[in-house]
């Protein structure tokens, strides 16, 4: 009981894990889209995307990101790249296809750059390619 009022990590590599793998998969889960003509139209006419000579450009440029990102993101490649991929994405979608209202309309995206900033400080951990990378060179 001790552990969980204390302010040491409680399974921290595992959680960290757990809650990258799960990002990876939403990310992978919003990025396909991008296989769907049909999904993928309705961006199309937003007027946030109409103001550039190729909207098309932009919405798959943005799917993309997502898709790759999350694909990094669950294999633990690259960890920190991606999640600057992510966070850059997410960003964009919070304050320009959003209004910035972080605390409420553009919550779920900006919760996804928080999320970002934790793998970016926090790196592959434990169990990542990154990490059999890095013992691989030692």
């Amino acid at each position: 009981m001790n552990k969980i009022f204390s302010s040491s990590p409680l399974w921290q590599a595992e959680g960290l894990f757990l809650i990258r793998i799960i990002v990876g998969f939403f990310m992978i889960y919003h990025g396909c889209e991008v296989f769907s003509e049909e999904k993928m139209k309705p961006y199309f006419e937003w007027d946030v995307f109409k103001k550039f000579s190729s909207p098309a450009l932009i919405v798959y440029t943005g799917k993309i990101a997502e898709l790759v990102a999350g694909i990094l993101l669950v294999i633990g490649l690259f960890t920190r790249a991606a999640s600057l991929v992510l966070i850059f994405t997410m960003l964009y979608i919070s304050f320009f296809v959003g209004h910035g209202k972080v605390w409420y309309d553009d919550q779920h995206p900006f919760l996804f750059v928080l999320l970002g900033l934790v793998f970016f400080f926090t790196g592959g951990g434990k169990w990542s390619v990154d990490q059999l990378l890095t013992n691989s060179k030692k």
